[in-house]
């Protein structure tokens, strides 16, 4: 499962992302999004998560938890074609 992570602060790395996301599960890859101008982080991120269970947990436990001080959104992610 696809899950999109926002509402991150810009000092968030994919790295660590990735060791708070391995506490729910495996994580199959990580993506920050970043500005291609300034190399600077957008404040979301994509997770790819290959067991769907563990996907919805991490998605339960952490939409809305703080992190870095600010609170995280963490939801499905939709396909680009449907936005």
């Amino acid at each position: 499962m696809n899950l999109y992570i926002g509402n991150l602060s810009y000092n968030v790395k994919e790295s660590d992302l990735r060791h708070v996301m391995e506490e729910y599960g495996t994580v199959a890859s990580v993506k920050v999004i970043t500005d291609r101008e300034t190399r600077r982080s957008k404040g979301f991120a994509f997770i790819e998560m290959p067991d769907d269970a563990e996907a919805n947990n991490a998605i339960k436990q952490l939409n809305g938890a703080e992190y870095v001080g600010r609170s995280m959104v963490v939801k499905e992610a939709l396909p680009k074609n449907l936005y």
